[in-house]
């Protein structure tokens, strides 16, 4: 007799969630031995919106919490009010949240309330500064103190849980995200920008976002790039912009007027992964792009003072410059001017995992229910 499946609900909110959780969705989605559930939150919208479409994803459920110049009390309080009567109708035996989102930190709140056992994808990152990343560090540390399974990406990240005492099993994954970017890559996604000539030259991908970087440090990167497009003429950058005011408009005073910085909204999911395939190396604050570029073989220049993710800076696939404009244009030189210096980056291996974390968490949660 066919057993009734076990209600399981994935949460997410934002765009790097969507990527991360996606392959995680589709395998629970495809395996009858669960009912999946999932819950958007709407922390994100549009950027969420394309990763679901993208892998064809339908959200079962929407909070739909976004609104203007919302802040990390609207997104926590709203979260926990909506997902209260939620689980109260699901019945839910296990949450999965992604990372170190309020989405994440609030979903796992909620679901410690009802009674529900959380499961922690992508567990045990840390820097050990509490305020950097912001809020970042704080909601993956508290996330790990109320879940019972935790997904951890490398053995570093099984270390860091294992030191901080945390309840609940822990187990070694991999990262989703090198799961969704071989799937996505395999497709050879186009990146089609307007006045662009990829093979004119080496073009140099940039994201920039961190609240630790608003501010003199966002102007500091800004001038940094002026410095490499002015030492490497055969350069040019290209920069999907933030949505947040906070971010774009310096950046768009700064460097819209330079024939060589192509700055546009950002990019859809497959596109970014086609600019990942096409430029020469990356600058980046985002953790995502620190883990998935070194499987295209990309060098990245970590334009943080801290990583969470020192996997990759000891894999020597990435390299932590800070925001000051002559290390920066250090760093940055070295790999356009030195071909040895840029293959040592580019052949290293990416310590992030083969492509197969989502079936490795689908097999530890069939076993954690014994089905």
């Amino acid at each position: 007799m066919q057993k009734t499946p076990i209600p399981v609900s994935i949460i997410l909110g934002t765009r790097p969630e969507a990527i991360k959780l996606a392959p995680v969705i589709q395998a629970f989605k495809a395996c009858s031995v669960f009912d999946t559930q999932v819950i958007l939150t709407g922390q994100h919208r549009e950027m969420v919106d394309q990763v679901m479409a993208l892998f064809a994803l339908t959200p079962d459920h929407d909070l739909a919490i976004m609104q203007p110049n919302q802040s990390l009390s609207d997104i926590t309080h709203l979260t926990l009010r909506g997902l209260e009567a939620l689980f109260q109708t699901l019945q839910s035996r296990l949450v999965l949240v992604q990372g170190d989102t309020t989405t994440a930190f609030a979903a796992a709140l909620a679901a410690f309330y009802q009674k529900i056992p959380v499961g922690h994808v992508e567990a045990g990152l840390r820097t050990d500064d509490l305020y950097n990343p912001f809020p970042e560090e704080a909601n993956r540390r508290l996330v790990s103190q109320i879940t019972q399974l935790h997904f951890a990406p490398t053995a570093l990240a099984v270390e860091h849980l294992e030191r901080s005492g945390v309840l609940g099993k822990i187990y070694q994954t991999g990262n989703t995200v090198i799961d969704a970017l071989l799937k996505t890559a395999a497709q050879q996604p186009a990146c089609d920008v307007p006045n662009l000539e990829w093979g004119k030259y080496r073009v140099l991908l940039s994201t920039v976002h961190r609240r630790e970087n608003w501010g003199e440090p966002l102007q500091a990167i800004a001038h940094s790039f002026l410095k490499i497009l002015e030492a490497f003429p055969d350069t040019a950058l290209l920069l999907p912009l933030h949505r947040n005011p906070t971010v774009r408009e310096p950046l768009q005073a700064m460097l819209s007027k330079h024939p060589r910085v192509f700055l546009t909204e950002p990019l859809d999911y497959a596109a970014l992964i086609g600019a990942m395939q096409r430029c020469y190396l990356l600058l980046t604050d985002s953790g995502g792009l620190q883990e998935e570029a070194p499987s295209l073989g990309k060098p990245v220049l970590v334009l943080r003072e801290t990583t969470e993710r020192p996997e990759a800076t000891m894999a020597g696939t990435a390299k932590l410059v800070g925001t000051d404009p002559d290390r920066v244009l250090a760093a940055a030189g070295e790999l356009l001017s030195n071909t040895e210096a840029y293959q040592a980056m580019a052949m290293a291996v990416n310590p992030f995992g083969k492509g197969d974390s989502a079936e490795q968490i689908l097999a530890i949660v069939k076993d954690y229910f014994k089905v």
